[in-house]
């Protein structure tokens, strides 16, 4: 399953932080960060909740940028 999210992010350097991050998530097949449209497009992996993994995404993208928002 694959969604989109819109993201607030400062810098591309920032958006590459938080699509690494995300990747790096439990749950998370592929994920790719767009600076220029603010969009994070997220495929969950099968069986995966998309909400508790976007949960754990939001936290983990926190942790490389503090100032990021994903709304869900």
């Amino acid at each position: 399953m694959k969604k989109t999210y819109k993201i607030e992010v400062d810098c591309a350097n920032c958006a590459n932080l938080m699509e690494d991050a995300a990747k790096k998530t439990a749950g998370v097949k592929d994920c790719t960060v767009s600076f220029m449209t603010l969009k994070m497009k997220v495929e969950f992996e099968e069986g995966a909740d998309p909400a508790a993994v976007m949960q754990e995404v939001r936290a983990n993208c926190k942790k490389v940028e503090d100032d990021c928002e994903i709304f869900l």
